[in-house]
């Protein structure tokens, strides 16, 4: 879960301003480990392995563990003028490691990309929604509840579940205090670690789990849903009544905490997410755009139709998503689907969610074909491209490589001024075309 941020610093399809590119965000390789000495495991996991030790520690240099040591001294007098306990400062801090691979990885801009159909062949996979399908029914008294307390469709819940953690059975081996207090340190967002790892530490202090448990992915999202600390604070829910806000062990918690996140970010109560859709001959492509919206209904009289049949799906405030441009499927998609996007802010992700609960559900997949000969458009093509596109006297804004309203403005323009659809979607061709070959 993020605070309107992405954590992971991952490449960043083309046609998806902050995409993300893998199912899930914790690690790949380490199995749930056992729950804290007096809590019983309510998710069926791996064989159990040992309280974590991370895999990501390295030999650090005298200098820096010096430097790492005397900033985190520092910081202890700011966390207990925030509030927090010297017994907790001890237990949390008096342990913590500065991590080399975790700045490595904070830093890294990887160049290539993955398609919106590469992410969510992974993401909507058949043996995915078979697992899923398989889950829900494992999980579904939680799931129920949760469903039934804030609104969000058992199915939704169990999709973020599969998309966070891979339905609980990975999500990440790093401890969460050596993560934030390295990222604290010597990270590009300094500030927002040390308020994360503040929030970690009245997590701790509060009880809720101690911080040799507090694991999850490198960036400090934690837990079988992924949520930053911030926002477990704010928005994670003790469903079992143990005294305990507990998204590591306690299924009741984990669905309940992912619902109220939901619910409370604009989940409206008895709307889907959206539906795939066909467009009439004739669209004006540029109304495919976010800043667009309008109900189902006045969709559907300019001609707008449900692609599996049946009219649309009732929903207020809708917009038209063409994630792959003109030439693959088209979404209509509602207040729900922003609400997914609240959870993690890439238009994949919340196809993926909003997918794969479909598929979980029984429902359909996607009916229409990607675009699959098209190539995505690495950060550096990105960036060529808005140079290209300024240069001819259509406003990207500041190049950067990546794909925001000001890009997807000013390529419509100059695809409308080359006589093109102006659907607002990057490739290799119009790249090739701006640099005049």
């Amino acid at each position: 879960m993020r605070l309107r941020l992405p954590i992971r610093s991952l490449p960043i399809a083309p046609a998806l301003a902050g995409a993300l590119l893998l199912a899930g965000c914790a690690s790949t390789s380490v199995p749930v480990p056992p729950p804290q000495p007096g809590r019983v495991a309510t998710v069926p996991s791996a064989a159990p392995v040992a309280p974590p030790v991370s895999k990501q520690a390295a030999p650090v240099p005298d200098e820096r563990q010096a430097a790492f040591s005397a900033w985190l001294a520092q910081f202890r007098q700011q966390a207990a003028a925030a509030g927090i306990q010297e017994p907790t400062l001890r237990a949390a801090l008096d342990t913590a490691r500065f991590l080399p691979s975790v700045v490595e990885r904070d830093r890294s801009q990887p160049e290539f990309t993955r398609s919106v159909w590469d992410y969510l062949d992974t993401a909507v996979s058949p043996q995915r929604v078979t697992r899923g399908q398989a889950k829900r029914q494992e999980a579904a008294a939680a799931a129920d509840a949760a469903a039934a307390r804030y609104g969000v469709p058992a199915e939704v819940l169990v999709a973020v579940w599969g998309m966070e953690s891979n339905f609980g059975s990975n999500y990440g081996d790093i401890p969460t205090i050596d993560a934030l207090a390295t990222l604290g340190f010597d990270g590009r967002r300094a500030d927002w670690a040390r308020q994360q790892l503040i929030a970690a530490l009245r997590i701790v202090q509060n009880g809720d789990i101690d911080a040799a448990h507090m694991i999850g992915s490198w960036a400090g999202a934690m837990g079988q849903t992924q949520f930053l600390p911030t926002n477990f604070l704010a928005y994670a829910v003790d469903a079992d009544g143990d005294g305990r806000r507990d998204i590591w062990y306690s299924m009741a918690d984990v669905m309940a905490s992912t619902g109220n996140f939901l619910m409370r970010e604009g989940w409206q109560r008895g709307q889907g997410w959206g539906a795939e859709v066909r467009l009439p001959a004739g669209f004006d492509l540029a109304r495919a755009d976010p800043s667009v919206r309008q109900s189902a209904s006045q969709w559907a009289a300019e001609g707008v139709s449900a692609a599996a049949g049946g009219p649309l799906p009732e929903l207020g405030d809708a917009y038209v998503l063409l994630p792959a441009g003109a030439r693959g499927p088209a979404f209509l998609v509602g207040p729900n689907f922003r609400a997914l996007l609240r959870y993690n802010n890439a238009t994949s992700y919340a196809l993926g969610v909003g997918l794969l609960a479909q598929r979980i559900a029984g429902g359909p997949g996607v009916i229409a074909e990607w675009p699959r000969d098209l190539q995505p458009l690495g950060r550096s093509d990105m960036l060529a491209l808005q140079q290209g596109l300024a240069a001819r006297g259509f406003d990207p804004g500041t190049p950067d490589g990546l794909l925001g309203p000001a890009t997807r403005g000013a390529i419509r323009a100059w695809q409308r001024s080359s006589g093109q659809p102006a659907d607002g979607y990057p490739t290799q061709q119009m790249l090739q075309q701006l640099r005049g070959h």
